[in-house]
């Protein structure tokens, strides 16, 4: 197969991945299907950069590629701002556990002593 046309089949491929963000149990196996298409988009990438002459421009799908570029980008741009917005929650659900289990651990004093300011 042409390495262009392989490299608009796994782009295409990782554009639908993208299409659905999963619920959180399903994630990490989300999150590992986009790392394998990235790192087959990454070798094929390395491997068109080695010929010679580069046969992506003027390449009848070059549109169709800078077209699902953009569209994969701004999906990755969208997945991982909701995955660090789940990772702050989450930081704000163990906090405020915290302080519900031990409410006293912010206040700082030393109850029953007495310090003699004068010298």
């Amino acid at each position: 197969m042409e390495l262009v046309q392989e490299f608009l089949q796994v782009s295409a491929q990782l554009y639908k991945h993208l299409t659905k963000l999963p619920p959180d149990k399903e994630r990490d196996e989300y999150i590992q299907k986009i790392d394998e298409y990235l790192d087959k988009r990454g070798s094929i990438i390395e491997q068109i950069q080695q010929l010679e002459v580069n046969p992506l421009p003027g390449h009848p799908f070059e549109k169709q590629l800078r077209e699902l570029d953009k569209g994969i980008r701004e999906r990755l741009k969208k997945a991982k701002a909701e995955i660090v917005q789940d990772m702050k929650n989450l930081q704000k659900t163990k906090k405020s556990e915290q302080r519900y289990v031990d409410p006293y651990s912010s206040v700082r004093v030393m109850d029953g002593t007495y310090f003699d300011g004068r010298k």
